[in-house]
């Protein structure tokens, strides 16, 4: 490169937005090496290439989920103290108490960690089934912590949240659907324990993104005010209303716009007032979910951001509850939300490695053409050898022509395979020139415009879409995505990334940037003589519980790390990914019974006098190996 247009990390954070959408947690060293940076403090921050450099020696192959503690701590921190400070700065008079909904992310490792760090602040869990309650119940030592209980909720789940309230803990059933109360009610009778009753409401409401069909009049959980009054004189009759503590409303999981949040806020506020003058003693007032994750860092209404901070979220909450309150003379309740993307979503990041790359070349093509070549190499030709910024569109058109053509009389039989590998050849150098060329035209015709997509490498990365990201396959959800190394060099190749599952969706296009949607991604040549690292980020929040086992490949191995503070870091739990025999058993295959399997086929090769006995013992060593192996791609 010239020497004015030498690389360096200030032109790598612009080019992958790690200063946007990395908040204080994620930079770039003066190395050139992305940073774990919770503190802001360069000389305690933790280079990622350093901690994969470490997980190797140790042992664990790549693809490898990191879990950083730190980021974790943090985060739940971050906000509580939120609340905190627009409590106190608006002079409310309730408090603010979080819980973290299990769904988003139920590995134990991280449910504990969630109930470790966030006992401090009384910071609970939300759960929407007996399975959830139990997870929840087994880490949670806080008993002043709450429990929410969301779902469809039968009778065990109900005794077991009645027996959690035997213990101590503060738990909070939540009325769904209608016909829930009633197996409530005669369930508490039995086992003589008074409930604590929340109702979710269907509000007017709704916001923008993937999961606008959470709120609105058809949002398929939740009552109507119909059922809300039915409830509360259902309660009353039984001599129950006293038991009416919480009201509950859920809009959808990241919501970009701030405006939707606050409309949402005030309408539930004046349900909640209208619950409290019907003679409901009330006292929590639960917000839902929806705090938004900034995933491309453009501070926008954009599907995968936000325009607004933490802090602003707080404050516009606190403070539409209060003025509706207010107004009212109704005091003010115990805050709730359920914030879980906002939580663990920068807490995970999937590091994975290159195992290839497929370069659509600018190949050399010869200058002139043997005569006795058929006429449409020569026409293709000859749009190469004429190209130039007038005739650019012109030429364009006819390369395209000229390809077509050529595919239509190989598979005729008319053009033989060196034939039509020599027009392919023609074909990509021409494309090449024109990718090059377009950039210097005034005016780009339309047809040109994303064409670099068209000649874009593919780097081929050790790791599973549908495993470790699901949501980028399943509904467009854009996270960001970088090298973790060499970022003092100059990105030259656009590329996409594909996964090892051999299926045509398992790859990424489509990528983040400031302004709008990226199709490639900047990533440096491929060194033989080192492996090239690439990292997803912001991954925490659900993908891991959505993973699926497409190809058979299984969980990735995972390492849970803790800044020491002093610019090291120590490995506090490693959990390895499953392995083939794992991932087998998963889909109903016995292991006993396919080893027996292999020894007899393998027995009957030595009477057929195909292997010898010790092949036989080699082979069987080898499907063993194999049985016991990582499910992704070792070394």
């Amino acid at each position: 490169m010239d020497i004015l247009e030498r690389w360096d990390k200030e032109k790598s954070e612009d080019l992958y937005g790690i200063n946007n959408w990395g908040k204080k947690y994620f930079s770039i060293s003066k190395k050139g090496d992305v940073l774990i940076n919770p503190t802001q403090n360069e000389e305690q921050a933790v280079s990622l290439i350093d901690i994969v450099s470490g997980i190797k020696d140790r042992g664990l192959e790549m693809p490898v989920l990191l879990r950083f503690e730190n980021i974790l701590d943090e985060q739940i921190s971050y906000i509580n103290e939120s609340f905190r400070n627009a409590i106190n700065d608006l002079d409310y008079k309730g408090t603010y108490q979080g819980v973290y909904p299990i769904k988003v992310n139920q590995q134990q490792q991280v449910v504990k960690e969630v109930a470790k760090f966030g006992k401090r602040y009384h910071h609970g869990f939300e759960v929407g089934s007996k399975a959830e309650l139990l997870a929840a119940l087994s880490e949670m030592t806080d008993r002043k912590a709450c429990l929410v209980c969301n779902g469809y909720k039968d009778e065990e789940f109900i005794d077991l949240g009645l027996n959690a309230i035997k213990l101590g803990f503060t738990l909070f059933f939540v009325i769904e659907i209608p016909g829930e109360l009633e197996i409530i009610l005669d369930r508490a009778e039995k086992l003589k324990v008074k409930p604590n009753i929340g109702v979710r409401i269907k509000l007017a409401s709704k916001a923008s993104g993937h999961w606008t069909e959470s709120g609105g009049d058809r949002s398929i959980f939740g009552l109507n005010m119909s059922q809300i009054i039915e409830v509360i004189e259902k309660l009353r009759s039984r001599g129950m209303l006293d038991t009416l503590k919480m009201m509950h409303y859920h809009l959808g999981s990241q919501i970009p716009n701030i405006r939707d949040i606050r409309k949402a806020v005030y309408e539930a506020t004046r349900v909640y007032v209208e619950l409290v003058k019907e003679g409901a003693p009330m006292g929590y007032l639960d917000l839902g979910g929806g705090l938004a994750v900034d995933y491309d860092g453009s501070n926008t209404n954009y599907i995968n951001s936000s325009n607004y901070s933490i802090e602003e979220y707080c404050v516009d909450i606190v403070e539409a509850v209060k003025t509706v309150l207010d107004i009212s003379n109704v005091p003010h309740p115990v805050i709730m939300t359920e914030s879980g993307r906002a939580l663990v979503a920068y807490y995970s990041v999937l590091i994975f490695n290159v195992l290839d790359v497929a370069i659509f070349e600018s190949y050399d093509i010869p200058d002139v053409l043997d005569p006795s070549l058929p006429e449409v190499l020569h026409n293709i030709h000859e749009a190469n050898k004429t190209i130039n910024l007038k005739n650019l569109q012109e030429c364009y058109n006819d390369i395209l022509y000229y390809r077509d053509k050529v595919r239509d009389m190989f598979n005729n039989g008319d053009l033989s395979l060196r034939e039509r590998a020599l027009a392919e050849k023609i074909f990509w150098n021409t494309m090449h020139q024109v990718v090059k060329k377009k950039d210097l035209l005034k005016f780009v015709p339309s047809d040109l415009e994303k064409l670099e997509n068209i000649i874009a490498d593919i780097y081929y990365c050790n790791f599973s879409i549908f495993q470790s990201i699901p949501d980028c396959w399943a509904i467009d959800q854009l996270f960001p995505i970088m090298p973790i190394h060499r970022l003092l060099e100059h990105p030259s190749r656009n590329s996409i990334i594909a996964d090892i599952t051999c299926d045509c969706d398992g790859k990424i296009d489509k990528f983040i940037d400031i302004r709008e949607m990226k199709h490639t991604l900047p990533l440096h040549p491929i060194n033989e003589a080192e492996d090239y690292y690439i990292g997803v980020f912001l991954v925490g929040a659900y993908q891991e519980t959505l993973g699926d086992l497409h190809n058979l490949f299984g969980d990735t191995n995972v390492a849970s790390v803790r800044l020491t503070g002093d610019g090291k870091y120590d490995i506090t739990n490693e959990v390895l990914g499953d392995s083939v025999d794992d991932v087998l058993s998963y889909v109903e295959y016995d292991s006993k019974s396919m080893r027996k399997k292999f020894r007899i086929k393998a027995e009957q090769a030595v009477k057929d006098g195909l292997i010898t006995p010790a092949e036989r013992k080699e082979i069987l060593q080898v499907i063993e190996n194999g049985l016991q192996g990582y499910t992704y791609y070792e070394r």
